[in-house]
C-alpha cells in the first residue's frame, strides 16, 4: 500500500513536470505571435514619430522577398503612431497577404490584404509590372506572422520583420533650398497602365513646392488637387501639369481626367515621393 502511494506521487510529479514543460513551450510560441495577435485585437502604436522611413524588410524564405530593384528595402509610413510598410514583390504570383497565420486567413471574415500593380525598371532597362502590398506593422525590430497565398491557392505561413528605420529626406516642418530640384516619384491607382515620368522636377519657392507631372499619355485634360483644377501646361506630346505639393513626407492624392476612352473619366491616383532621392 505504501508502495502504491509512492508510485502515484511519482506519476503526479512527472505529470506536473510535463504540464510545466508544455506550458513553457506554449509561452514561447505565444511570444512569437503576440505582436501579430495584438494588431487584430487593438490599435498598435509604434515607438516612432509620424513620418516616412526607409526600412529593411526581411522574411524567412528565399521565395518570398522584396523585388531585387529595392535591395531588401521598403517604405514605412507612420501616421498617428500606426505603421504601414509598402513592399514591392518580384512578380504577380502572390495574390493576397494576411497579417497572422495561414489557418486564420482562410476563416470567414478574414481581412486579406489586396495587391496593387506597380511597374519596376531593372538595371538592364527592362520593365515589369508586379504586385505590391501595404502591410500593417505591429512591431519594429521583431518578427511577426504574415501569411500568403499564391496562384495555386495554397496558403503558407511566414515570419517577417521590419527593422532599421531611417527617416527619409526632409521632415514635414523643414524647408528645402529654393530652386529647381528632382525627386523620384511613383504612381498608384487606375488600371496600372498609366505612369508618370521619374525623376520629376520639383520647383521650390518661398517654401512652396510645385511638382511637374509628365504623364505617359497625351489624353489627360485636367487634374484635381484638393478640389482645385489644374490645366496642362503644354499643347503637344504627353500631358504635363504643374501642381502644388504640401508635403513630400506624405503621398499625394490627385484626380486626373482622361479623354482616351469614349467618355471622359476622372481617375483617382496617388503619387508617392522617395525623399531619399531628392537632389
Amino acid at each position: 500500500m505504501k508502495y502504491q502511494i509512492t508510485k502515484r506521487l511519482s506519476i503526479a510529479a512527472v505529470s506536473a513536470i510535463l504540464v510545466l514543460g508544455m506550458s513553457g513551450c506554449n509561452q514561447q510560441t505565444s511570444k512569437s505571435t503576440e505582436a501579430t495577435q495584438s494588431i487584430a485585437n487593438e490599435v498598435v502604436t509604434l515607438d516612432l514619430e509620424d513620418g516616412i522611413y526607409t526600412v529593411d524588410f526581411s522574411t524567412d524564405s528565399t521565395m518570398f522577398h522584396i523585388n531585387e530593384v529595392y535591395d531588401g528595402k521598403a517604405t514605412l509610413t507612420v501616421e498617428n503612431g500606426q505603421g504601414t510598410v509598402h513592399i514591392v514583390l518580384p512578380s504577380k504570383n502572390i495574390l493576397n497577404l494576411y497579417v497572422g497565420l495561414a489557418e486564420d486567413a482562410q476563416k470567414e471574415g478574414a481581412q486579406l490584404l489586396e495587391p496593387t500593380e506597380e511597374e519596376v525598371t531593372y538595371e538592364d532597362g527592362t520593365t515589369e509590372t508586379v504586385n505590391a502590398f501595404d502591410v500593417p506593422v505591429p512591431v519594429i525590430e521583431e518578427e511577426f506572422d504574415l501569411a500568403l497565398v499564391g496562384t495555386k491557392g495554397k496558403w503558407y505561413d511566414h515570419k517577417v520583420s521590419v527593422s532599421n528605420p531611417q527617416a527619409s529626406g526632409e521632415s514635414k516642418n523643414s524647408s528645402i533650398t529654393a530652386g529647381e530640384h528632382v525627386i523620384e516619384v511613383s504612381l498608384e491607382g487606375g488600371s496600372g497602365k498609366a505612369t508618370i515620368e521619374s525623376p520629376a522636377k520639383l520647383n521650390v519657392k518661398d517654401d512652396n513646392y510645385i511638382l511637374t507631372v509628365v504623364w505617359s499619355s497625351p489624353y489627360y485634360d485636367y487634374m484635381l488637387v484638393d478640389g482645385e483644377k489644374y490645366e496642362p501646361v503644354n499643347t503637344e506630346g504627353n500631358s504635363v501639369f504643374e501642381i502644388p505639393v504640401m508635403s513630400l513626407d506624405e503621398p499625394l492624392e490627385v484626380v486626373a481626367d482622361t479623354v482616351a476612352m469614349s467618355q471622359p473619366h476622372e481617375i483617382e491616383y496617388t503619387i508617392h515621393f522617395d525623399t531619399s532621392t531628392l537632389q
